[in-house]
């Protein structure tokens, strides 16, 4: 006995996850990632955060515009000094504005395709619209699509992997017949016909990606519970009289999540590159909302010369994906019992 407390199974593989650096720097990216899409409206957008005007004080970036109309906005920003700016006329009106002082929707034609500068760091698309306030808000879109998504398969994937698995018999040959020919489609192809006939949303896009995501999700869980259900452990319940419900949800459940945790992780990497591809496509998610694909969409017929039109979407999306990849080949191996000590 060497006096330590024994680690339990997820200490083990956090532990061991720790001392994957290429995993951790994946996962302090998909965390900078996050943040800034929780952020956006706080980091990018043409309103103050925090507004003195007529000697009143209002949040308008949290609300809707107040008392100050937005031409005003534009007129304010013109004179702004880093992120505070105070205007002595009117009794000292006040201004607090965001890092990147740019609706991701405000059109500006002089400032078209303009290059990366003090004022527009990742400088203006076609329309004038700058940039990285398109970048910071297309965040949002682009993981929404992957976490949402990647929800609806693991919730179809998890239940039929289950059932499958579980029961066997002719429901495992039913479901297993149902993937082996889901498996069998192009998955992008089936969302570009599917997507054809429905009306651009961003929710019809999160639908259809998670409807024909959960197969590998689902072989999974019917593996897992295929062994599972040949233990002890099962076995035990059974006999005690426990409901399906109850093995299912109580004993076996719990104990095949480690390798679906894992498809989740790079299921969102592939819901991103979809999305991202959609957009690129014209499928994507309507107009003028900002998305990573959409941005690259437009630096098709600039490309000679807004290279930054093609190098900053390009690179975010490449980021990301990488850095999930990472994040789920680092979880995949501090998962592998053989690691453990």
């Amino acid at each position: 006995m060497n006096g330590r407390t024994p680690q339990t199974y997820w200490q083990t593989v956090r532990r061991h996850f720790r001392q994957k650096r290429l995993a951790m720097a994946g996962l302090w990216v998909t965390i900078f990632l996050i943040v800034t899409a929780l952020l956006a409206p706080i980091l990018a957008n043409d309103r103050p955060l925090i507004l003195r005007h007529g000697g009143e004080w209002t949040f308008p970036v949290f609300s809707e515009m107040e008392q100050v109309g937005k031409a005003n906005w534009k007129e304010m920003r013109k004179d702004l000094v880093f992120l505070i700016q105070v205007r002595p006329q009117g009794g000292g009106d006040f201004a607090l504005w965001p890092p990147v002082p740019f609706s991701p929707t405000e059109y500006d034609l002089l400032e078209s395709l303009a290059a990366p500068s003090a004022a527009h760091w990742f400088g203006t698309d076609d329309s004038g619209r700058d940039v990285l306030s398109r970048m910071i808000h297309g965040a949002r879109i682009s993981l929404s699509v992957g976490f949402v998504a990647v929800g609806i398969a693991l919730v179809i994937g998890v239940f039929m992997g289950a059932v499958a698995g579980y029961f066997g018999g002719w429901l495992d040959d039913l479901i297993s017949r149902i993937i082996e020919i889901l498996l069998t489609i192009p998955t992008f192809f089936l969302i570009i016909a599917i997507i054809a006939f429905l009306p651009p949303s961003i929710y019809n896009i999160m639908i259809v990606i998670g409807l024909t995501g959960w197969t590998g999700v689902a072989r999974f869980v019917r593996a897992e519970f295929l062994k599972l259900k040949q233990l002890d452990f099962v076995m035990a319940s059974r006999a005690m009289g426990a409901s399906h419900g109850r093995i299912i949800l109580v004993h076996m459940l719990p104990n095949a999540m480690a390798p679906v945790l894992v498809s989740a992780v790079f299921g969102v990497a592939g819901a991103i590159l979809t999305e991202s591809s959609l957009s690129f496509l014209g499928f994507g998610v309507p107009p003028p909302t900002p998305s990573w694909g959409d941005i690259l969409s437009q630096s098709r017929d600039y490309i000679e010369f807004a290279w930054w039109l093609t190098f900053f979407p390009g690179f975010a999306i490449f980021l990301s994906i990488t850095a999930y990849n990472l994040v789920g080949e680092g979880l995949r191996d501090a998962m592998d019992p053989k690691l453990f000590q």
